[in-house]
């Protein structure tokens, strides 16, 4: 199992069960991390501000 780059526990899922894009939930730290590649596995922790961003500029681009 792979295990969590923030609190260094094991993550609870099989690699070979994921696909790119799926996000993962560690569940003693509560960190989010998108799956970016399977073969090897990659993740990255999900930033906090990422949905507001992508949001944020959708509205600006309807108003203009």
């Amino acid at each position: 199992m792979p295990i969590c780059p923030e609190c260094e526990s094991l993550l609870d899922f099989e690699a070979d069960e994921v696909e790119e894009g799926d996000v993962i939930v560690c569940d003693e730290c509560g960190t989010e991390f998108e799956v970016i590649a399977t073969d090897p596995l990659e993740i990255v922790k999900v930033e906090e501000d990422y949905d507001d961003d992508d949001k944020l500029s959708g509205d600006e681009d309807e108003e203009e």
